[in-house]
């Protein structure tokens, strides 16, 4: 009797602490659309009119004690298919804005940027983040450990950012498909954040402290849907690939040998958490450009990994060890024994 009500009492003290959320107050409610959404950087929709406004933003750097002087209205929408956002930043000096580099997945610290973090299973450790800085250049990547943002994750939505003379306005659209989320749920954690590098301003919707990552979702608000969101439909991702190539050893070969191969990685969604991996013939070479590395010393090279197969709950590999000795990393390129230098 005595183990049974330990065990209940444990369970409620769990489950309430589960349910206090820091930031619960802050609520954005999101309904469906009734006309197409274009995505062009132009506010001329009447439901952009209709959506709630997120705004009041709070400083977050360099003070967090106080509301952001740089201003930032967020409205977000949504149909059958996607996840509209559309985010107004304002300026509050004149000048034009800062940016380091049209790449994607850009310098968060270099550049004018609004940056969106979603906790899709209001789990507050799990997520997505979509942004773009004040130029174009697009921001995505896969939450993991409740603040950290693994940027080797890209997929497909669309983003336009058009600049004005007191603002740049930031619209995108993110597909369901491209994205998992908890069926049934009617809420998602969510959070907004700005940079604004002419006032060395950092803030964020919800309010963060300064010694934490905006991106943290344990200080997330939350995204309150009219509808949960249905199930996205069948998601199947067919990625095929060629490989060809000519070689020839002149000493010893008079013929040129040829080579080729072909193959396909298939991933289909079978529920929110759980995937289906198929390869034939999978090719295990780069499948991005990798950085020029030149490695003088005896240790081997850690490359990002970027095929979708381990990037996908990468985290629980990637954290035992330290950054150059791991148990296991997907795609380590050097020698494969210490001190065994070939030199010519």
């Amino acid at each position: 009797m005595r183990f049974a009500l330990f065990f209940v009492f444990f369970v409620t003290s769990s489950l309430m602490l589960y349910a206090q959320k820091k930031n619960e107050a802050y609520q954005l409610p999101i309904r469906k659309s009734t006309d197409i959404i274009h995505i062009d950087g132009v506010v001329d929709e009447l439901d952009w009119a209709e959506a709630t406004t997120a705004t009041d933003f709070f400083m977050v750097t360099p003070m967090d004690t106080s509301k952001a002087r740089v201003r930032t209205d967020v409205k977000m929408t949504y149909d059958d298919d996607n996840l509209y956002l559309l985010a107004i930043c304002y300026h509050a000096l004149p000048g034009p804005y800062i940016v380091e580099s049209l790449r994607r997945d850009f310098n968060f610290g270099k550049n004018d940027n609004f940056l969106l973090f979603m906790d899709t299973f209001d789990d507050q450790t799990n997520g997505f983040s979509f942004g773009a800085n004040a130029a174009g250049a697009q921001w995505d990547g896969l939450m993991y450990e409740g603040s950290r943002v693994d940027l080797n994750w890209d997929n497909k939505w669309t983003s336009v950012v058009k600049n004005y003379d007191d603002k740049w306005i930031f619209e995108a659209a993110i597909p369901f498909k491209t994205i998992r989320y908890k069926k049934g749920i009617s809420k998602w954690g969510i959070n907004f954040s700005r940079l604004d590098l002419k006032t060395t301003e950092k803030s964020s919707w919800a309010p963060v402290p300064r010694q934490f990552a905006t991106a943290t979702l344990a200080f997330s608000g939350s995204l309150v849907w009219d509808t949960p969101p249905q199930n996205a439909g069948t998601n199947v991702s067919v990625i095929p690939y060629a490989l060809g190539g000519l070689s020839k050893d002149y000493e010893k070969e008079p013929q040129t040998a040829q080579r080729g191969e072909v193959g396909m990685d298939v991933k289909v969604a079978i529920t929110s958490s759980l995937n289906l991996d198929l390869t034939v013939n999978p090719d295990f070479s780069q499948v991005d450009v990798d950085r020029q590395v030149t490695n003088l010393d005896r240790f081997e090279l850690f490359f990002p990994e970027r095929r979708q197969f381990f990037l996908e709950n990468g985290d629980m590999f990637n954290n035992f060890g330290y950054t150059t000795i791991r148990p296991f990393f997907s795609r380590r390129i050097g020698l494969t024994a210490p001190f065994n230098l070939a030199l010519d």
